[in-house]
């Protein structure tokens, strides 16, 4: 193989059905052969791409100290800030030289779910942080629903 396949969800979304089954066939065998395949057309737009990366490029531009004011303890890195050396790889003692920050599914109050789902962490120096990152979760939600074994 010399590139990563490619399909395009807008296809399997569409009222055609012969693109429909082309976009099923195509990443059948993307999923079969290699095991991943490139996703165009899914609802991640650009606009809301740029703005995530404006908003996680001001979180990590804030001290170690305010970071880290959003470690939450006892979920495991599940919400929030996780800093640098508290993972490691499989295997291995030493910590790895990353930080980062996990958004997690968004569950209502009193959804069967909240019970067992940390809430999500928000940042209350960057309220755009809060509701870009919740907005791209979401698209990032709604298109693995076509696209999830």
């Amino acid at each position: 193989m010399t590139q990563i396949p490619s399909v395009n969800l807008k296809d399997f979304i569409s009222e055609s059905s012969e693109k429909k089954q082309q976009f099923i066939n195509e990443i059948g065998k993307a999923y079969e052969e290699i095991g991943f395949v490139a996703l165009k057309g899914h609802f991640l737009d650009d606009e809301l791409v740029e703005k995530l990366y404006a908003e996680i490029k001001n979180f990590f531009e804030m001290s170690t100290e305010d970071k880290q004011k959003y470690e939450i303890p006892g979920i495991g890195g599940q919400r929030g800030y996780v800093s640098f050396g508290k993972e490691s790889a499989k295997g291995k003692k030493e910590g790895d030289l990353k930080e980062f920050w996990h958004f997690g599914q968004y569950v209502e109050k009193g959804h069967p779910l909240s019970k067992v789902y940390p809430d999500n962490v928000d940042v209350d120096e960057l309220p755009e942080f809060n509701k870009v990152g919740k907005e791209a979760y979401q698209m990032l939600e709604k298109t693995a629903k076509y696209v999830s074994s």
